[in-house]
């Protein structure tokens, strides 16, 4: 009897694909969750296995929850930071379908729910482990009750739940000890005793934020007696003094990084014994709050480990900077941004005996000269990041020196320098440029900027905000030079045209596009940009008033990612707005002098685009449009910001400077 072969499908070759194989495309794909979305396409087979591969969702608009609950049916983590309205009903579906997958949600961006929908959730989703309520200002006590539920929970933000008390910590100390990391950041009606007893309760805890809490040092000895804890913020604590600090009891402290910027009341005495016992601190920022002084420096002696330390807008001392240099042995990371004294003769100091420095940040050290930028680069010749914003005094010839010696960098900000075409040249030989932020340096040319197109192959991040001798030519070397362009700012940059965007289409992964000022522009160009850079998410085209309806319909046809958008006194009309209303993932629009639309375009506008979060409108359109539409909005989510800007004829050229 001949034996029969079932041949292979040839008309489908996907049909032959085990799901195994399936399986490791969509984990390659993860990072892109379109081509994802087109491969579940491609039939039926691939479809149904998508649905059970995905463990992720970040949807667009609640009112896709009912279908999305019937299609993913093994998720663990929800992203609802694109959803403005999530009501209880939406977290009793969730708490139905995810009992047992379900480990992580955010809520941060989120409101409308209450602790019903809070306690559902938190009682059935028994493996749930964390979970973002950010900025959730309605819940009361009542929810952190619902919370303590979640008897597994490890991660729990309430930054901003300004009605939460010391009787709701009090209930999710009790309920949670399970507790890692956990942010009270803004709760103002939190004080000692919740703050006590969380540290009391929760032993495990590794990360406690306690920004701008009004409390004092009494909450601190439970803290420092936990035995896991390695990062503790402490920002904007007023209620933290020297007198409170000196009482604490010294120990063995395991802390690696500690945040005690915006203190006013604690001097190196109060430094030294909150610190004294951490051995292995590694992290440490005392912004807008110390004096940098020879006593400050001899407390850091007992961080041998310290790598990272913060002083941004500190008033500093050379002795200060100079003992710095000495106690501080295993430095990394310096910030010195805004700081207030600094010279050639300390930054020398610290950069001569820290030639191992990786990232270091002098923005706004407006006394610092050639000698300091010469020191830095010769002695910190391995530096990754360096950022050095409005240090005024630096001639233009010192920048060679960071081409010629720092051959590492892959963020530089020099923004607001005195920076020419031969020193930019020079910076081109910088081959491993991710970040490059050169705004309002008004010497730059098309012929420094090309060089950094040829030799900076890398580049992801260009700011050329206000660097108005920079034309066509300079923005098309960049693009055709820098394929993996991700951000570019040519804000005010008026010489530059629609041939500067077409050729910044070819830039595929372009996400950010930020072009306000720009006059010649058209919506030309626009379109080029729409068609080739798919994954935009960011535009800003303020004042480009030669771009019209015919842009916006090209973004609405092409640019289906678009979150954010700015489309002040360009000369769009209710057609261009309607079709901007049809993008999905739309949330943001800035919409301020636009003189071609109406209130009624308007008001059909924002019926359209449910997942708008927030709007900036002219003020003269609040009363010109029902309240009830309004109201309406509203109740999707949407915030509006009503502005009385007076209409803007002519650019000032020194406007940065207000």
């Amino acid at each position: 009897m001949q034996q029969v072969h079932q041949s292979p499908n040839l008309s489908n070759p996907f049909e032959n694909l085990t799901e195994e194989i399936i399986f490791n495309v969509l984990d390659f794909l993860d990072e892109d969750p379109q081509a994802k979305k087109s491969l579940s396409l491609v039939n039926k087979s691939f479809y149904s296995i998508e649905s059970i591969h995905r463990r992720s969702l970040r949807p667009l608009r609640t009112n896709l929850i009912p279908s999305t609950l019937r299609r993913y049916p093994h998720l663990s983590h929800l992203d609802f930071t694109c959803c403005p309205r999530v009501d209880d009903d939406t977290l009793f579906a969730i708490a139905d379908v995810y009992k047992t997958s379900l480990r992580a949600i955010d809520l941060s961006r989120s409101r409308f729910f209450s602790n019903v929908g809070l306690s559902s959730l938190a009682g059935k989703c028994t493996g749930l482990v964390e979970m973002d309520l950010s900025n959730a200002t309605e819940l009361t006590d009542l929810a952190a009750a619902a919370i303590a539920e979640a008897k597994n929970l490890e991660k729990l933000s309430l930054a901003r739940c300004k009605l939460i008390s010391d009787i709701g910590i009090g209930c999710i100390a009790v309920g949670c000890k399970k507790l890692k990391s956990v942010c009270l950041k803004w709760c103002l009606r939190v004080s000692d005793f919740g703050v006590g007893l969380i540290a009391m309760k929760c032993r495990d805890i590794r990360s406690l934020d306690l920004s701008y809490l009004p409390i004092t040092e009494k909450c601190l000895p439970p803290i420092l007696q936990l035995q896991q804890l390695k990062e503790l913020v402490l920002v904007g604590c007023s209620g933290i003094d020297d007198e409170g600090l000196v009482t604490l009891n010294q120990g063995y402290k395991p802390l690696e990084m500690l945040n005690i910027s915006i203190i006013q009341n604690v001097s190196h005495i109060g430094l030294y014994s909150l610190t004294n016992g951490m051995k292995h601190l590694s992290h440490l920022s005392l912004a807008y709050g110390f004096d940098v002084t020879v006593d400050l420096a001899k407390c850091l002696r007992n961080f041998p480990g310290l790598q990272c330390i913060k002083l941004d807008g500190c008033q500093v001392s050379c002795a200060g900077m100079k003992a710095i240099a000495d106690c501080c042995v295993s430095l990394k990371e310096i910030s010195l941004c805004k700081c207030i004294g600094v010279t050639d003769e300390g930054l020398s100091s610290i950069m001569e005996k820290h030639n191992g420095l990786k990232n270091l940040d002098i923005t706004c050290c407006r006394k610092i000269t050639h000698a300091s930028l010469d020191i830095i680069t010769s002695s910190c010749n391995s530096l990754i990041s360096l950022k050095m914003e409005s240090c005024s005094l630096i001639p233009e010839d010192a920048f060679e020196l960071i081409g010629q010696r720092c051959s590492l960098l892959e963020e530089l900000d020099i923004t607001d320098n005195e920076v020419d075409d031969e020193g930019l040249k020079a910076i081109s030989r910088c081959s491993k440029l991710l970040s490059l932020k050169m705004g309002i340096c008004r010497k730059i040319t098309d012929s420094g900027l090309s060089h950094v197109g040829i030799y900076c192959p890398r580049l992801t991040q260009l700011d050329l905000y206000r660097c108005t001798a920079v034309t066509d030519v300079g923005i098309m070397a960049v693009a055709n030079g820098c394929l993996g362009l991700e951000m570019i700012n040519m804000a005010y940059c008026e010489k530059v045209t629609d041939s500067s965007l077409r050729c910044l289409s070819k830039c595929l992964r372009l996400t950010a596009l930020e072009i306000r000022g720009c006059t010649r522009l058209s919506s030309g160009g626009l379109s080029a940009i729409a068609e080739g850079c798919r994954k935009l998410t960011l535009l800003d085209i303020k004042k480009c008033c030669n771009i019209d309806d015919a842009g916006m319909l090209a973004l609405a046809q092409c640019s289906q990612s678009l979150q954010q958008i700015n489309i002040s006194y360009c000369s769009v009309t209710d057609i261009g707005l309607m079709a901007l209303a049809s993008i999905n993932h739309l949330h943001s629009m800035t919409i301020l002098h636009v003189t071609g639309l109406t209130a009624s375009g308007l008001g059909a506008a924002l019926l359209a685009c449910q997942g708008l979060r927030k709007v900036k409108l002219h003020s003269t359109f609040k009363a010109s449009m029902p309240q009830a539409l309004l109201n309406h909005v509203e109740a999707r989510g949407c915030i509006f910001h009503w502005r009385n800007k007076a209409f803007q004829v002519d650019i000032d050229p020194k406007g940065w400077q207000l």
